[in-house]
């Protein structure tokens, strides 16, 4: 019965699936001002597999799974003509694993915002990436917490009971792709593996971010890696799309 997965889709409800056998499992709507459906930007499960949290713009949506339909919890991001609390669109949700009840959310507007999950009360946000966040990552021990953003070549570790500045950087060959180069972090929690533009994946020692080794994954751009949990192997997806321009003179 948990074995399933969640997937968002312009002006169409969210939907779980049988992840063994590919049915419907239930659909969950969120509606904007004008009582149209409006599409989530990101998800992600609660620990527990009882909730499914889902970042819009400005807003956080939490949906029961047990309780498929409209019914859900509203929290906007930013009050109504103010500057406080995080705006744009919410790219990324991730929950802290240590279960003290923290979770991450990364934005397009280049900030990540730590939430208490339970009541969606915003704790801080932490500013520093030079483009919109596309992942937010926590550690194993829950202690830190590790942002990539677009077109930024470098990730952030913030250690979130000192929030005051970064940690450390780890940098990444990311200079021109609006796609998301995606990262990992071992099971053990020991190294960071993330891959770049120019088609290497890069290996980093994450009790200081030092780069610890590289290879050659792909001809092109490397833009998602990920460890598998329980076995010594990683996935590395590659690709980019490129327009050669044509002959523009004049016949």
């Amino acid at each position: 019965s948990t074995c399933s997965f969640a997937t968002p889709s312009r002006s169409l409800p969210i939907h779980i699936w049988d992840a063994v056998g590919g049915a419907l499992k239930g659909s969950y709507r969120a509606y904007d001002h004008l009582d149209e459906i409006t599409a989530a930007y990101s998800l992600a499960f609660s620990l527990d597999g009882g909730r499914l949290y889902c970042g819009y713009e400005k807003a956080l949506r939490v949906f029961e799974v047990a309780r498929p339909g409209r019914q859900c919890r509203v929290a906007p991001t930013q009050k109504k003509r103010s500057r406080e609390g995080q705006t744009g669109i919410l790219s990324c949700i991730a929950h802290n694993p240590d279960r003290q009840g923290m979770m991450a959310v990364g934005s397009y507007h280049r900030t990540t915002g730590v939430y208490l999950a339970d009541t969606l009360e915003l704790m801080y946000v932490l500013h520093g990436q030079q483009g919109g966040v596309t992942q937010v990552r926590w550690s194993a021990d829950g202690n830190y917490l590790y942002s990539g953003g677009r077109k930024d070549p470098y990730i952030l570790c913030w250690d979130v009971r000192h929030t005051q500045s970064t940690v450390y950087t780890i940098a990444r060959d990311t200079p021109t792709t609006n796609q998301r180069i995606t990262f990992d972090i071992e099971p053990c929690g020991r190294h960071l593996c993330t891959g770049g533009e120019d088609g290497r994946v890069t290996v980093h020692d994450l009790r200081d971010g030092a780069r610890v080794a590289d290879f050659q994954a792909a001809p092109d751009t490397v833009n998602g890696f990920s460890f598998h949990p329980s076995l010594n192997l990683a996935a590395t997806a590659s690709g980019h799309r490129r327009f050669p321009l044509g002959d523009t003179g004049d016949a």
